[in-house]
């Protein structure tokens, strides 16, 4: 009975008030029009039913913070497969905002909201739709042919930053969610949402835990050992150098990287389950770089980061030779200092 006096972490879904979309007029013209969040939209406070998660390690996308949310229709429910992957329900909405906090050392600072996108699975298949958000950060509007706007912050250095983000078309944005030439969500598999997030009522909870308690996920057994938690790149704590670099390449690369992407020519492959050295890239030559190699003759040259392709691509941002090839205009520097100290570590 006390579960159930919290609307949102009650189980029996018929009691949760929720938003929900018409699937014949989807995608609307504002994204306001969804009813996903109560009041002033920059505060991002969502309606009982949209349940937010948060992957251990995510994509790098010049610095912008990421709030993530699920909603699915009354009743609906997720399963796992025995991959460890999420199958949603039809009508599933997975949400990302994109934003800048203007000062990275402060939380509570003022949101430059910059864009949200959504996939929604309609007819048994996923669409993404990106909403651009106007200046004001009170609404954002269904953009279909991407755009370039300033954003600004200071980082947790204090150093002043700035850059010109791109957001992308909606082509652009199936070229990284490409799987066997279907739109497939990256990010929600159980490894990469098994550990504890603090939601908005104020309870730390797994988040598969809290999946099932709120009628999401089917009961299961999703426990570390049958799909290992990944670490977080950038928590020593979570897991060994070499894990750590694993995931975070699983999040930046992987989704192209892997036998079902994209880049599956390319015979290099860093999707988490992929644990051979030479098919990540150690000792291996590359298919075709051009001049993407940098003049590097191997994609990973053990204990030597600045003779590896890897990490020339990382830290090139000439649209021809970077990777990934979309998602940002800046390297990302810490990430790269993770990826040269494994390098360094293998022998």
């Amino acid at each position: 009975i006390l579960s159930c006096l919290n609307l949102f972490r009650c189980s029996n879904r018929e009691h949760i008030a929720s938003p929900m979309p018409d699937f014949e007029q989807v995608p609307y013209s504002r994204f306001s029009q969804y009813g996903f969040f109560i009041g002033n939209m920059q505060n991002l406070q969502p309606e009982p039913g949209v349940l937010p998660y948060e992957p251990a390690t995510s994509l790098f996308t010049d610095y912008a913070h990421k709030a993530r949310f699920v909603w699915m229709p009354p009743g609906a429910q997720a399963q796992v497969d025995e991959r460890g992957y999420i199958i949603f329900p039809e009508h599933t909405v997975l949400i990302k905002h994109f934003y800048y906090p203007a000062d990275f050392r402060d939380s509570l600072s003022k949101k430059d909201m910059v864009e949200t996108r959504l996939l929604l699975l309609r007819n048994g298949r996923w669409e993404a739709f990106t909403y651009e958000w106007n200046r004001a950060g009170t609404d954002a509007d269904l953009m279909q042919v991407g755009n370039i706007r300033p954003a600004a912050w200071i980082a947790e250095s204090g150093r002043a930053m700035q850059i010109d983000y791109v957001i992308p078309n909606k082509n652009q944005c199936k070229s990284c969610h490409n799987m066997n030439g279907d739109v497939q969500p990256i990010g929600p598999k159980v490894r990469n949402l098994n550990f504890d997030l603090t939601y908005p009522d104020g309870l730390k909870t797994n988040q598969l835990v809290r999946w099932q308690q709120v009628g999401y996920l089917t009961p299961g057994d999703y426990a570390p050992e049958k799909h290992p938690a990944v670490p977080k790149w950038d928590d020593p704590a979570s897991g060994a150098l070499a894990k750590r670099a694993a995931a975070y390449l699983d999040a930046n690369c992987g989704h192209c990287h892997r036998p079902e992407g994209p880049a599956n020519t390319t015979g290099t492959f860093y999707h988490w389950e992929e644990t051979e050295l030479t098919r990540r890239g150690v000792g291996k030559a590359p298919v075709a770089a051009g001049k993407g190699s940098g003049g590097r003759h191997f994609g990973i040259v053990p204990g030597q980061p600045d003779a590896s392709i890897l990490v020339y691509r990382m830290e090139s941002t000439d649209p021809g030779e970077m990777m990934p090839e979309l998602g940002r205009v800046t390297a990302h520097r810490e990430g790269i200092a993770l990826l040269k100290e494994w390098i360094e570590s293998l022998h």
